[in-house]
């Protein structure tokens, strides 16, 4: 079986769309996907001359597109070095075995590498333990002390609001306060 990884052009946003959606539906996330191929274009190839948003590789098994990793630059200030986030790996379902997941794997590992990057992080389900252990043999540690925060659109408009900043904190204050007497 021969695998190829190869970065992805304009032409493969569609296919990019279609693996998005592909993962979604393993994850049982498929309603949440928003992404449109417009969005895609705009992020990963922007015409503009600007810098994309995230980058994407395609893998390949005998000629055929089976799988892909979407990937982008974050900086670690403990470091002091940039890492690569990987935010999503997939292979089509009657692909997987021929190790093309670990193949892109080890090619973003290369690239973060060849990068000076620092490190390599990644999310998983917790409930994915094919992918746990598949990361864990290639010896990735799962960070069980920290946690995901997230402000979803919603979220950031309200909190991005000219008025958020001169809203008094009594809620958060409230709110501490209460856990506090609960603790005693």
């Amino acid at each position: 079986m021969a695998l190829d990884i190869r970065p992805a052009t304009a032409r493969d946003v569609p296919l990019i769309l279609d693996f998005i959606r592909g993962l979604a539906e393993y994850e049982r996330m498929l309603d949440q996907v928003e992404a449109t191929e417009e969005r895609l274009h705009a992020s990963l190839f922007p015409a503009n001359g600007s810098v994309p948003d995230a980058h994407c590789v395609i893998g390949s098994v005998d000629g055929v597109a089976a799988g892909f990793a979407l990937y982008f630059f974050n900086y670690s200030t403990f470091l002091a070095r940039p890492g690569l986030y990987l935010e999503d790996l997939f292979v089509k379902p009657e692909f997987r075995g021929a190790g093309l997941g670990k193949t892109l794997l080890l090619h973003l590992a290369a690239l973060a590498h060849e990068r000076g990057c620092g490190r390599m992080e990644w999310a998983v389900l917790d409930w994915n333990e094919p992918a746990i252990g598949f990361y864990e043999a290639l010896g990735a540690k799962r960070l069980l002390d920290w946690q995901i925060c997230r402000l979803d659109a919603q979220a950031l408009t309200r909190v991005a609001s000219p008025d958020q900043a001169k809203r008094p904190q009594k809620a958060h204050r409230e709110k501490r306060q209460q856990v506090h007497r609960e603790q005693r």
